[in-house]
């Protein structure tokens, strides 16, 4: 039975946040890849998952982007933007905690370490990754840090996503926040 990581406070839910400045995303990536060598140099493997490319898979599994861009044409952005947040949170569609954990499956907890990148694709209001982490509750035992461009709230008891100022504050998070 492999051990639960040290990341975080529950055994079933081994995600960390490291939240770093939108505007620093170029330099984060850079950065991604010299923590990625010095894991590796420590017996690590880092599985690298962009949730752009979920995003776009969980679209082209669902209807596709030719709907999208039809809806978008008839109704508007906001509409079509509503659509795909159902494609990712509807179980009739792509769940996107569904296809993240296909993605994790097969991985070895007390060998890999997952990066969960591109969270920005979801802006500005398609998925919360509070709801992502919520509905990863149990489905991975692998050690998982989401890096999450956003702004600490006043009080630091949230997350502001993108720092775009028209969204809530999300504070519902039971992981460990870092940055």
């Amino acid at each position: 039975m492999a051990r639960p990581s040290k990341i975080s406070v529950y055994h079933d839910l081994p995600f960390a946040i490291l939240r770093y400045d939108p505007q620093d995303e170029w330099p984060l990536r850079n950065q991604l890849r010299l923590l990625e060598t010095r894991l590796e140099d420590s017996g690590k493997e880092v599985v690298t998952i962009s949730l752009a490319d979920l995003l776009w898979e969980a679209i082209e599994r669902s209807e596709g982007l030719d709907a999208i861009f039809e809806l978008e044409r008839e109704i508007g952005f906001e509409k079509a933007q509503e659509q795909v947040t159902t494609y990712l949170s509807d179980r009739d569609w792509q769940p996107l905690s569904d296809l993240l954990a296909e993605h994790m499956s097969g991985l070895d907890p007390e060998k890999h370490i997952v990066f969960l990148t591109r969270a920005g694709s979801m802006a500005p209001a398609i998925y919360y990754m509070s709801k992502l982490l919520d509905e990863m509750h149990g489905l991975t035992k692998v050690t998982t840090i989401l890096f999450y461009p956003g702004t600490l709230s006043e009080g630091n008891t949230g997350l502001l996503f993108m720092s775009l100022k028209d969204r809530e504050v999300q504070g519902n998070y039971r992981v460990k926040i870092y940055g």
